[in-house]
């Protein structure tokens, strides 16, 4: 990720065989989450495969099916229409972008907390919902670098790119405002309806506004990937000192 940063394209544009524009659209939308609802259906199935009393490789398998699966759907709609990746922001960015998206992950860390601390004021404790990804975090070294790999790197790729590349791309036709919130939105709904959702909603919203200020998806994948590893190593860091 270096040299400048290029522009987005507001047309979402793809260019085809022979020169031909291929634009990035509904077709390709339905296409991704076809394609995802496929690939999520075969990781979901690994993951009732894992026997029970296995959290830490229920937490490993459950990362890598979050990160493939949304990649495979990606690589489908790259592959059968759109074939030039720079249409789905897959382009280099500048070192300072880099920079920028980290502290935005920070920012999105210390919202996390905000919002935790809320809901336990409010209502106490809220259940875990990561109970096998910390299991796995906690299961060693082996374990928590496997994690870390699949959870703040395998996973903000795949995700950035089906939820940025694909759905905010083809949005992107509807406004710059339509594009940032629903490709959020959706994102955040995708997480599930929990305490989470609102912190999953900010993620999206800064990972589509660096997505149109840069027009790639890697400043997104920072951002994603600084948040991943936080909720990662720091709970890994309490076990091993609780």
């Amino acid at each position: 990720m270096s040299e400048q940063a290029v522009p987005a394209r507001r047309d979402g544009g793809a260019t085809g065989e022979r020169g031909r524009r291929r634009p990035v659209g509904w077709p390709e939308v339905g296409l991704a989450f076809l394609a995802a609802l496929v690939t999520y259906g075969i990781g979901i199935a690994i993951i009732w495969s894992v026997p029970d009393g296995r959290s830490e490789l229920a937490g490993i398998v459950q990362y890598l099916v979050s990160g493939l699966a949304p990649l495979g759907a990606f690589a489908v709609v790259l592959w059968l229409r759109v074939k030039d990746p720079r249409a789905l922001g897959l382009r280099r960015v500048a070192g300072k972008w880099v920079l920028i998206a980290i502290g935005a992950g920070i920012g999105v860390i210390l919202l996390n907390i905000l919002v935790t601390l809320v809901v336990v004021s409010l209502t106490g404790p809220p259940s875990n919902l990561q109970d096998d990804y910390q299991a796995a975090a906690a299961g060693g070294v082996l374990s928590l670098l496997v994690v870390i790999v699949a959870g703040a790197i395998l996973t903000p790729i795949g995700e950035e790119f089906l939820f940025r590349g694909v759905l905010a791309t083809a949005l992107d036709r509807y406004g710059p405002w339509v594009a940032v919130l629903v490709s959020a939105a959706v994102f955040a709904v995708a997480h599930g309806i929990n305490y989470i959702l609102p912190v999953a909603f900010v993620v999206g919203v800064v990972a589509a506004l660096l997505l149109r200020r840069t027009g790639s998806v890697w400043p997104g994948v920072v951002v994603h990937g600084t948040y991943n590893a936080y909720t990662l190593i720091v709970p890994a860091i309490l076990a091993a000192v609780s």
